[in-house]
Parts: structure tokens; C-alpha cells; sequence
């Protein structure tokens, strides 16, 4: 309880409250500038929270994760370009409802869901983080192992490119993990004689690349796109009505979208996307979907930012990450010397309690900014291209080089933007990769402990209930799409059938 209150204790302190809102208004305006995410601006920022106090720094990075998923609304809901990725089934009936003149109702109603979504996930991850870092004190090396290699097999639901892509880019972010010095040989592997990576990569550099650079390169093709803007001339909210309307659609993908964002490597556009279908198959409505659906906007909005809470979950008491977000704030947390996982919540519980705080405070700040600042944030999407993205280009060399003050970085990053940059044009995603290159230092390491321990015997790790459970959990998570093909198959042979019967 006294870890509790000294945690909330920070909504008192004029400068975390001043930190919490920086990073909350630069959450919405990032998140309402098409292209720059918020993963991608957590990226870019990331070497400047090294300069910040943990708590601080990790309040700001939470406080944009919040802010951003709500701000994608905005460009999603206006121009019908999501500025986030994880407001991409918004713009299916907020951008009609936006044509039709009622664009003040539509932002209206994403901003009270957004909200109900991300208080109800911080509750939960306020109960559930504990109680998971609690269950994990029984894990040693060998279950830590299986942990990872199950986060490693959900890399299939990643991104918005196919499961074999997805594990395959994730297989390569394991590969790059192995890049330094391997503390069990003292040999150092792929350093191509560069003493700068003997500690491996960077994660700063790496993710500022392949979020930051690539996303510039792929601006750089559209800037003759002149995406369709309409005005906000009368901002009519929500009426008690529409919130009636709306309750069990937000209610049914708050839920639904913290779960979701519990589950490794989902994240907060498969919750919207999955929410999305949910609420049009429990909705009296249907027929109004994609036509301008007030529902159909609170559901993606009240599931996109419950997986924010959701997936802090893992992320803190695990130290999986529960999305490309969250892996660049478990990097925040290793940067400032923070070891996430169960013994967090013993080593420093008010650094835990602070970062809930600071997002619960980021949920109640973007409300008054979505209801009484929204045409302001409109008109953030006439800012030029040819001002934007040199602006970013400039902020990400310096970002890179900072930390370390090595060029070396400097070319790490833009590697990664062109590797990003690549991969994105042939469909690949560049989420797995990072979730790849963070587990699969995990994954090495708890292998190799786990073999010393059973002495090189691997048949030993089925003697581990927990390890069993997970590998288990593990194939099915793998083999689930061929089980669900195969059962569709088997029904619909069945019926077919009984009608020629």
C-alpha cells in the first residue's frame, strides 16, 4: 500500500504532471499525423527519456503509447487516413460519419471510448501485473526459456503482413540478437571487427530506423498525395442517446481489447480490428456498419487503447513485451538500468505504480483535449511534408549518435531505415523483427542457463511442469490456424452432407 501511495504521489508533483502532459499532447499529435505512429515516435524519443529520472522517463513514453492510439482517430475519422495504425478500423464508419456533417459526434464518442477503455486496462493491469509477477517467482531458467519461445511463436499475429512472413522477420531479429561479445565464450561473433558492436546493437538506433527512417522513406513516395480534409465547422457531441447506444460496444471491447493486449506480440491494431467485427456481430444495428456507424467507432476506439494497459502486462511483469510499443519502453527500462520482470515489483514498486499513474493521468488529460481542443489538432495534418519529415530525419541522427556519441550508430540507424524501408515494400512488417531481437537475447541466455543447470541433458526441460504447459501452448498457438481450417473444413463436409441427405 505504501509502494501504492507513493506511486500516485506523482500526480502531485507539478513536474511529473508537466512531463505526463507533454508526452499526452505529443501523443495526440503525432498520433493525428498520418505516418508518424506512436511506436515510431517513442523510437525517435527514446534517447532523450535517458536524460530524464526512470520514473519521468518511462511516464513520458507510456503517456505518448496512451495518447497516441487516440490521436490516430483524429486524421482516421477526417481524412480518412489513420494517423496510427491502430485507428485504421475507425476510419470504416468514422470517416462517413465525418462526410455526413456529424465529424464533432464521431471525434466525441472516440475520445469518451478511448478513454473508458484505457481507465478500465490501467485497473487491470494495476491487479493483474502483480499477481502474474507473483505466479512467475516459480519460473527459473528453463521456464523463462519456454516464456520466450511462446512470445517468439505469437510474432505470427504481428504487423499487418502474413504469420510465415512475420516468423520469418522475427528469425532474422533473433539472428541480429546474437550480434557481440557471447559472455559464455568471451568470442565475439559478427562484429566484422568493429569494437563499437561487441556489446551488440543498439536498440536505439535499430528501432529509431527501422520505425523513424523507414516511415520517412515511405512519406518520401507519397508527397504528390493530396489526401481529401473536411472542416469541422460545428463541433456537435455525443448525445446521451448515442452513449446508451454505445455502452455494451464499449463495455464488450474493453474487455475484449485488454485481454488482447495481455496476449504477446498482439497488440492494439488487432484489438481494434477483432473489436470491430465483435461489435457489428452483437450490434441490434448492422446494417448501419460502414455506412457511419456510431458504434462501429466506440468499439475499435474502447479495444485500441485497452490493449495500451493490457500489454504493459507482460512487459512489466514478464519482461515480454506486448507489443513493438512496448518492447521500445522495455528498452527505455533497460537503458535506464531498470531489470523488468517479478522482481521489479519488489526491487522498485513506486517506479511500477508511478508508470500506472502516469497513464491513468494521460487517459484523463486527452479527454479535455479531445472534447475541447479537436480542431486544433485538425489542423495539424496542413503541416507540409517538406517540413515534417527533414525535421524527423534531423531528430533521428542526432538521436542515434547521442547516447553514445558513435557514428557507428548513426549507420546502424540508417541501415535499419533502408532494411525497414525494404521490407515494408515487399510486405513484411518490421514489428516482429524487433520483438524478435528483444526475446532473442532472453531466448540464448535462458538456454544456455537451462542446459548447465540439466547438464546438457534437453530431454530434462519435459520434466518441468510449467515448461511443459508452455511448450504446449506454444504448438497449439502455431498450429492453430491449420486446426481452424481443418474444423471449418470438417463442418462445412458435414453439412454439405446432411443437405445432399
Amino acid at each position: 500500500m505504501d509502494a501504492f501511495l507513493a506511486g500516485m504521489a506523482i500526480l502531485a508533483d507539478p513536474y511529473m504532471i508537466g512531463i505526463i502532459l507533454a508526452g499526452t499532447v505529443l501523443g495526440v499529435v503525432v498520433g493525428a499525423l498520418p505516418g508518424l505512429s506512436g511506436s515510431t515516435t517513442a523510437a525517435l524519443l527514446l534517447p532523450i527519456t535517458i536524460t530524464m529520472s526512470p520514473v519521468a522517463g518511462i511516464a513520458f513514453l507510456g503517456a505518448i503509447y496512451c495518447a497516441a492510439n487516440f490521436g490516430g482517430s483524429i486524421t482516421a475519422i477526417l481524412i480518412n487516413t489513420p494517423g496510427d495504425p491502430s485507428a485504421s478500423a475507425t476510419a470504416y464508419d468514422g470517416y462517413p460519419m465525418a462526410r455526413r456533417g456529424e465529424a464533432g459526434r464521431a471525434l466525441g464518442m472516440s475520445t469518451i471510448a478511448s478513454a473508458i477503455g484505457g481507465i478500465f486496462s490501467v485497473f487491470v493491469l494495476i491487479v493483474a501485473a502483480p499477481l502474474l509477477a507473483k505466479a512467475a517467482y516459480s519460473f527459473g531458467p528453463p521456464e523463462y526459456f519456454a516464456l520466450a519461445i511462446f512470445g517468439l511463436s505469437m510474432l505470427a499475429a504481428v504487423g499487418s503482413s502474413t504469420g510465415i512472413k512475420n516468423l520469418m522477420v522475427g528469425a532474422f531479429g533473433v539472428l541480429l540478437a546474437t550480434i557481440g561479445l557471447d559472455l559464455m565464450t568471451g568470442v565475439d561473433r559478427f562484429t566484422f571487427g568493429m569494437p563499437e558492436l561487441s556489446e551488440g546493437l543498439g536498440l536505439v538506433p535499430v528501432l529509431t530506423g527501422l520505425f523513424a527512417i523507414s516511415e520517412l522513406l515511405v512519406q518520401a513516395g507519397r508527397l504528390q498525395i493530396i489526401p481529401e480534409r473536411l472542416g469541422l465547422n460545428a463541433m456537435k457531441l455525443p448525445s446521451m442517446a448515442d452513449y446508451r447506444k454505445c455502452a455494451k460496444a464499449i463495455g464488450l471491447s474493453s474487455v475484449l481489447g485488454t485481454l488482447i493486449g495481455i496476449l504477446p506480440a498482439l497488440g492494439a491494431t488487432t484489438a481494434a480490428l477483432i473489436s470491430y467485427n465483435e461489435t457489428r456481430r452483437w450490434s441490434k444495428y448492422k446494417d448501419e456498419f460502414g455506412k457511419g456507424s456510431i458504434e462501429g467507432i466506440a468499439g475499435p476506439e474502447a479495444a485500441n487503447n485497452a490493449a495500451v494497459g493490457g500489454s504493459m502486462v507482460p512487459t512489466l511483469a514478464l519482461g515480454i513485451p506486448g507489443s513493438a510499443t512496448t518492447a521500445i519502453i522495455l528498452a527505455g527500462l533497460i537503458v535506464q538500468g531498470v531489470r523488468p520482470g517479478p522482481h521489479l515489483f519488489n526491487e522498485q514498486p513506486t517506479l511500477l505504480y508511478a508508470v500506472f499513474a502516469s497513464m491513468l493521468a494521460s487517459n484523463l488529460i486527452y479527454v479535455v483535449l479531445g472534447l475541447f481542443a479537436a480542431k486544433l489538432f485538425a489542423r495539424i495534418t496542413l503541416i507540409p511534408d517538406a517540413i515534417l519529415w527533414p525535421g524527423v530525419l534531423i531528430l533521428a541522427i542526432v538521436g542515434a549518435y547521442g547516447p553514445n556519441q558513435s557514428l557507428v550508430d548513426v549507420w546502424v540507424m540508417l541501415s535499419f531505415g533502408v532494411i525497414g524501408y525494404v521490407m515494408r515494400r515487399y510486405g513484411f512488417s518490421p514489428a516482429p523483427l524487433v520483438m524478435g531481437l528483444v526475446l532473442g537475447t532472453m531466448v540464448e541466455e535462458t538456454l544456455k542457463q537451462s542446459l548447465l543447470i540439466f547438464d546438457h541433458n534437453w530431454l530434462l526441460f519435459f520434466s518441468r511442469p510449467i515448461v511443459v504447459a508452455l511448450f504446449l501452448v506454444t504448438a497449439l498457438s502455431i498450429c492453430a490456424p491449420w486446426l481452424m481450417r481443418a474444423i471449418r473444413g470438417a463442418v462445412k463436409s458435414t453439412r454439405l452432407r446432411a443437405a445432399e441427405k
